[in-house]
């Protein structure tokens, strides 16, 4: 008993320390006083202020559009990537792909920051491209950590899946691409909405790399929030991040349910073709007609 409550006592420890600061940015985002520190009554005004400020909503739709552009880019190359780890096991250099695969998760990101900045640099040298940095510098960049994790995720999910419902698939007659797509993609589907949404995260909150490769005209909600509280947090950045972490929130449970969902399903499926088959097996053999035995 004595443990059972130490342990609810650190879990729920654990859940304030965690959510109680963004409680109390989503309450402070509602307070009139131009203070942050400072309670003066509840107001939406902030709120109704980030219209008029034209820079700090375009930094918001500049960073969540990298965070789309990210995620699917992640998705594509880490899926790819751990398909070659798990389903590829014997070909030459194989411990240094898998090296270079997960180097980014522990590679500092100011060193990963500092290269891609030389990179760029001297592509635009050599190649005339990327002609100045932005959207699309900062993309690459967050694709490049961000397909890491989304390969470290899918590659536990493939370990775990069952070979033998893609191999008889492949033995009544279905080829490896379309196995891929329709056997496959839905087996893994819960992974690789969680490393979609890991890359979403991770590249919306990033500061460091977008700092190094971004350019004039392409700063995103992490740098002009940083660059506010070198001077005082705003209001209306807790008006922002209380928005942004309402929709993340939303999409979070809206992946999470349909997984859910589509894994019941499938679990359904297979429950009914494995009742179906049974069935069939434990069915009487047909009686012989009477006109031939004679």
């Amino acid at each position: 008993m004595k443990r059972f409550g130490f342990s609810r006592l650190m879990l729920v420890l654990g859940l304030l320390f965690i959510y109680l600061p963004m409680l109390i940015l989503v309450i402070y985002s509602f307070n009139a006083s131009k203070l942050v520190t400072v309670w003066g009554g509840w107001s939406v005004k902030w709120y109704v202020g980030l219209l008029d400020n034209s820079q700090l909503m375009g930094s918001v739709l500049r960073s969540l559009e990298i965070a789309c552009y990210t995620a699917i880019a992640a998705v594509a190359l880490g899926t790819l990537a751990a398909f070659v780890l798990t389903r590829v096991t014997r070909f030459k250099g194989r411990t240094l792909f898998g090296g270079l695969v997960t180097a980014p998760l522990v590679m500092p990101e100011v060193i990963t920051g500092l290269s891609l900045l030389l990179l760029f640099v001297a592509m635009a040298q050599m190649i005339g491209w990327p002609m100045e940095r932005g959207i699309v510098t900062i993309w690459i960049a967050h694709t490049t950590f961000c397909a890491a994790y989304v390969a470290v995720v899918v590659s536990a999910r493939l370990r775990e899946l069952d070979l033998s419902i893609e191999e008889a698939a492949m033995d009544l007659g279905a080829r490896p691409l379309k196995v891929f797509f329709l056997i496959t993609i839905p087996m893994i589907a819960p992974s690789l909405a969680a490393g979609g949404m890991m890359s979403f995260a991770l590249s919306l909150d990033d500061l460091v790399l977008a700092s190094f490769v971004s350019g004039p005209g392409s700063t995103t909600l992490p740098m002009e929030v940083f660059s506010a509280v070198r001077l005082g947090v705003k209001p209306e950045i807790n008006a922002v991040a209380s928005l942004i972490l309402l929709a993340v929130s939303l999409v979070t449970f809206l992946v999470w349910y349909f997984s859910r969902k589509a894994e019941a399903n499938r679990k359904r499926a297979i429950q009914d073709a494995m009742d179906q088959t049974a069935s069939e097996s434990w069915q009487p053999a047909a009686k012989p007609m009477a006109g031939a035995t004679a």
